[in-house]
């Protein structure tokens, strides 16, 4: 049990990394809260865990807003009297070029993808610096390494993360926190499920696959696994890492993607 009584937040819980971030943490022992603005999706996730004889419960969060973010974080140490990991996954994507994505649209994808990471941390924090310590884990991208076209806003959030990640881990190293980030390649998700669904989707599945070296999608238990081991004390020694899991994609430079994430 690598996570045994620990207490864990995984936002953007309800689905997809998310949902098998939570199956995992509660299979390791931990008392999961399934966090996510979907509050019918994070009851099901949590019925599901408890239902295989794990410890869960759910919260209906919008990690974009701070008041919501903060009541989180009070209502779980009221209730469990700390919180000893952070998984900031809650986040999605758009399309468009700098030109073509709307101010509207950059406003709200930064709100949950950069803010959300950024709420969430500032918040607990100083919870685990006044209990001795805790991990944090933030859902970065492979894209983030990398340009990727017609992603503009996307992409720069992923990279927002990937920066936040690092200066914090500096800022809190000494209050006993690890803060680290997984960077995701292409996974097999909700997103891709919906636009692999439309009459090109074989051709547009197959394009997807062949951008990895391993010529195939990732699958979310894969970056929950990631993410488990740097939520854990196996990972004792990392902190302001960048866990790159792409199959990979960002590895070779020589392979020009057929469609982007």
């Amino acid at each position: 049990m690598k996570l045994d009584g620990k207490i864990a937040i995984i936002t953007g819980g309800g689905s997809g990394i998310g949902h098998e971030a939570c199956k995992l943490f509660a299979r390791e022992g931990a008392r999961v809260i399934v966090a996510d603005r979907d509050g019918a999706a994070a009851e099901r996730v949590a019925a599901e865990i408890v239902g295989q004889g794990g410890q869960a419960s759910a919260h209906t969060v919008d990690v974009s807003r701070e008041v919501e973010v903060a009541a989180m974080i009070a209502k779980v140490v009221a209730d469990h009297g700390r919180l000893d990991i952070l998984v900031n996954n809650a986040g999605y994507g758009i399309s468009g070029t700098v030109v073509s994505t709307s101010e509207a649209d950059w406003n709200a994808l930064m709100a949950v993808n950069v803010n959300g990471v950024f709420l969430g941390c500032k918040h607990a924090i100083p919870v685990m610096e006044k209990q001795g310590g805790g991990a944090i884990v933030n859902t970065a991208s492979a894209a983030a390494n990398i340009g990727i076209h017609d992603r503009a806003a996307y992409v720069a959030s992923k990279g927002a993360v990937a920066a936040l990640t690092r200066a914090m881990a500096i800022d809190h190293v000494a209050g006993g926190i690890r803060i680290n980030a997984v960077a995701p390649g292409t996974i097999e998700s909700p997103y891709f499920t919906k636009i692999l669904s439309g009459p090109d989707g074989a051709v547009l599945r197959r394009g997807l696959e062949e951008r990895q070296a391993m010529e195939r999608l990732g699958q979310p238990i894969e970056i929950a696994q990631a993410m488990l081991w740097l939520a854990s004390d196996d990972a004792s020694f990392c902190t302001g890492s960048v866990m790159v899991v792409d199959g990979g994609w960002t590895a070779q430079g020589d392979r020009k993607p057929k469609i982007e994430p």
